[in-house]
């Protein structure tokens, strides 16, 4: 569904070289690395968000980076769902309006059960600067599942949260690749986190070496 040939990166500095992956349907992968190592950076390569320096990316055999950019954008809006640290929810909507908007550009309907369980079916009224941290983070998380993507791209989506919101977090996600026969690409520093996944990875040394 995903590959990554030959991905090369730098800034001012080399960030990794040569760097292959695979991803799946129903397949889980997670990236794991010191801070500064690139973890970051190749999931936005992945995403579609960063051209690498050398190297392709294909998406269903199409080379994403060669692709119009109409084009591009519509796999990044369509089948690519992308979980950031921050949540960049809309603060002047409601919850419920913030769900919305992926309903209008998706046509897919919110899931209530879902939103169940995330525990934040009773927020939909409420105001995005009325939640706290962890339910503005569990309703972003909604917002994208409900696009319905074929590859969830996560980059620490628990960093912010506790012990028990985490593990709703991690079983939605789980439970959607596997109900939706969808891919699930984690970025995560989090050692038990990344034993839940079919496949771990890890930046070092320019190289990413698969671990498990």
């Amino acid at each position: 569904m995903l590959q990554a040939k030959g991905v090369s990166h730098k800034f001012d500095y080399e960030l990794f070289k040569d760097i292959n992956l695979q991803l799946h349907q129903q397949e889980s992968i997670a990236i794991i690395g010191m801070s500064g190592s690139g973890k970051s950076t190749l999931l936005n390569i992945l995403s579609s968000l960063l051209k690498p320096n050398s190297g392709s990316v294909l998406f269903k055999d199409n080379e994403i980076y060669k692709l119009k950019k109409s084009k591009l954008l519509n796999i990044r809006r369509e089948d690519f769902g992308i979980i950031f640290q921050a949540h960049y929810l809309f603060r002047g909507f409601s919850a419920k309006e913030n769900l919305d908007i992926a309903t209008l550009l998706s046509s897919n309907e919110v899931d209530m059960n879902l939103l169940k369980t995330l525990k934040i079916e009773h927020v939909l009224t409420q105001g995005v600067g009325e939640l706290s941290g962890g339910q503005q983070q569990r309703l972003s998380i909604a917002r994208v599942l409900t696009k319905k993507p074929k590859i969830i791209f996560a980059d620490e989506p628990t960093g912010n949260l506790d012990k028990e919101t985490s593990l709703l977090v991690m079983d939605a996600l789980f439970n959607y690749i596997k109900e939706n026969n969808a891919g699930l690409i984690l970025v995560t520093h989090e050692e038990n986190l990344a034993k839940r996944c079919n496949k771990t990875y890890k930046v070092v040394d320019l190289k990413l070496e698969e671990i498990r």
